[in-house]
């Protein structure tokens, strides 16, 4: 008797080397039925799969991470996750066990996840990605440029300075962001806005560090700390420098 057809015949990651393929894809190649071997009888109507119900949660051994990208073994299958920064220094050492809230965004070619350590911060993917322009990349960029909770309260107080210092959010999109976001974020609780340090020298230190290659939100919280340990440094822009680097190294 012929073997029923299966046409899902296989699920991998790409490779580096595969240029047709974009990175964090998994891919289900589909495969005409063989000489001899019985097609599917054509399915009855069903409803769409919506993107939530196909993969939400990853949870196994982190093979590899860099900023960015995050792979995730999980019964023996590889899975490319797109990750923001505060999700990258917050993952485990390579061979440890980690858990990844996930959002499977499907296009016509492709099928791409997008991962999260904290649920807030999937929430607020999810949010940001139904603002007209912004689509998941540039999502991941923004949440990589300021926390959820800080990027909350930029949207919220309209703060349109600190939104247009991340890459890629530009004068008109910061204000977008606002027009479309600032009313429906009410479930994100977040602490009473702090006023970061100021000063010529802590703007001078930042933007050093910032040059550096070093990414804003880290390079803020280790001018934050190092002024904790000794405010005098608000005006020393070596001394900061030097106490900044301390921390962030």
């Amino acid at each position: 008797m012929p073997r029923p057809y299966n046409p899902f015949v296989s699920h991998t990651y790409a490779k580096k080397n595969a240029n047709r393929i974009s990175k964090n894809v998994i891919w289900l190649t589909l495969q005409p039925p063989a000489p001899g071997v019985l097609s599917p009888a054509p399915a009855a109507p069903s409803r769409p799969i919506t993107i939530s119900a196909m993969i939400a949660h990853l949870r196994g051994k982190l093979i590899f991470k860099q900023p960015g990208q995050a792979i995730v073994e999980c019964g023996g299958v590889g899975y490319d996750v797109a990750i923001s920064v505060p999700t990258f220094t917050a993952l485990p050492a390579v061979g440890i066990e980690t858990a990844l809230h996930i959002h499977t965004q499907v296009s016509d070619d492709q099928i791409a996840l997008y991962g999260f350590l904290q649920s807030d911060e999937k929430r607020l993917f999810e949010r940001l990605i139904t603002v007209s322009a912004v689509g998941p990349r540039l999502a991941i960029k923004i949440l990589s440029g300021l926390d959820p909770e800080r990027a909350v309260q930029a949207i919220r107080g309209q703060d349109h300075a600190q939104l247009t210092r991340i890459p890629g959010v530009g004068k008109k999109l910061a204000e977008r962001l606002v027009v479309e976001l600032k009313d429906k974020l009410d479930d994100f609780a977040v602490a009473p806005v702090h006023a970061g340090p100021k000063g010529a020298a802590v703007d001078d230190v930042l933007s050093a560090l910032v040059n550096l290659g070093y990414q804003r939100p880290a390079a803020e919280k280790a001018i934050e700390q190092a002024l904790a340990k000794e405010e005098a440094l608000a005006a020393d822009f070596d001394g900061l420098f030097r106490g900044a680097l301390k921390v962030i190294r």
